[in-house]
């Protein structure tokens, strides 16, 4: 008979600490990369995984295929400016858009909870199929589970995507390197906000609408503006552009210091955020491009988000810095300079 392993002892998480799962584990911040880092990528270490991107990059036949895939749990399903069903394409186009990856196919995947009505099963998936038609890529193959009533929460959605790297493009958190500068292609924090005035029933003196939107096209204008001066992509989902920085910082074992000041924030989600008790930095974006680009090409490649449609809000927010490297600071409106960590916590569950 097998002696019983010892899971103290086995597991490389604390769970001491953290006997069972908690929301905040899947919210973007330390304890997502807690999971990651010290059970998820040592147990399926490879080459590919090691870049710890939005996606992985295949080298197939001489070609580079960006692969990735992304699960939709949001509640409530249908928001201001979007619903689960095109949140799941934009979320993974995104995703490929990050590796540098134009999309050439999506899988999707539908968990189901006995007793979903009909018509709103049916008002996702015409909502799917219009984002993947907008953005010109195609469903090619899925699958449908059920589960018992109860057990489901309604309806969950695991999408995949294939994307085509082009010849002479490379993305990753690794060329984050001092000097390089830090944009971002609109203003931060619509998606959350927009997700918290309807799950906790707030009005606001104007609507505050999701940004979710799809943004291969604004990364192929960025980089034939920029071509290899173009380091880095992220979209600021989860966890917000802090857990994004954060993330790129410790990555590529450098300094980042933003400027409070620079940082686009509508004033009518910055007074939600107030109220809220939220710092914008770590609410969850789902339509923005955080770039890292060399000094060099940040002017054209600022030129070429601004004549975009994603990016007329286009901003210069920060620098790479060789100082207190896998660290991020944010200098003040007063001046002051400050610590931008990641979130132990969960602030917005449940937000893609």
């Amino acid at each position: 008979m097998t002696a019983p392993i010892d899971f103290a002892l086995q597991c490389p998480i604390p769970i001491s600490d953290y006997p069972q799962v908690l929301l905040a584990h899947g919210g973007g911040g330390r304890l997502t990369q807690m999971l990651i880092e010290r059970m998820f990528a040592p147990t399926f270490a490879n080459p590919a995984l090691g870049m710890l991107h939005d996606g992985a990059i295949l080298t197939v036949n001489g070609g580079r295929l960006a692969f990735s895939t992304d699960t939709y749990v949001i509640s409530p399903r249908f928001f201001p400016g979007g619903d689960i069903g095109s949140l799941a394409v934009h979320g993974t186009v995104n995703d490929l858009a990050m590796c540098g990856a134009q999309p050439l196919a999506l899988s999707v995947g539908m968990i189901l909870e006995e007793g979903l009505a009909m018509a709103e099963l049916w008002q996702v998936v015409r909502s799917l199929q219009a984002a993947a038609q907008a953005v010109g890529v195609p469903v090619v193959t899925g699958d449908t589970k059920v589960v018992d009533r109860g057990k489901g929460d309604g309806l969950y959605i695991n999408t995949a995507g294939l994307g085509l790297v082009p010849a002479g493009v490379s993305i990753s958190p690794q060329r984050a390197q001092p000097g390089d500068v830090v944009l971002i292609s609109g203003s931060i924090a619509e998606h959350g906000i927009a997700i918290m005035s309807v799950r906790e029933g707030l009005e606001f003196e104007t609507a505050i609408l999701s940004d979710s939107a799809p943004l291969h096209d604004l990364v192929a204008a960025m980089l034939a503006a920029g071509g290899e001066g173009v380091h880095v992509l992220r979209d600021p989902t989860r966890g917000g552009v802090a857990s994004v920085v954060n993330e790129i910082a410790q990555q590529a074992q450098v300094g980042i210091r933003l400027v409070e000041k620079d940082i686009p924030v509508r004033e009518d989600v910055a007074g939600a955020c107030e109220i809220l008790g939220f710092d914008p930095l770590y609410v969850a974006n789902e339509g923005k491009c955080l770039a890292i680009v060399a000094p060099e090409a940040a002017e054209v490649v600022l030129a070429a988000m601004r004549a975009h449609p994603r990016g007329q809000g286009a901003a210069v927010i920060g620098h790479v810095v060789a100082d207190h490297p896998g660290r991020v600071f944010l200098r003040s409106r007063v001046g002051g300079l400050r610590v931008v960590d990641m979130l132990s916590g969960e602030q917005l569950p449940r937000i893609c």
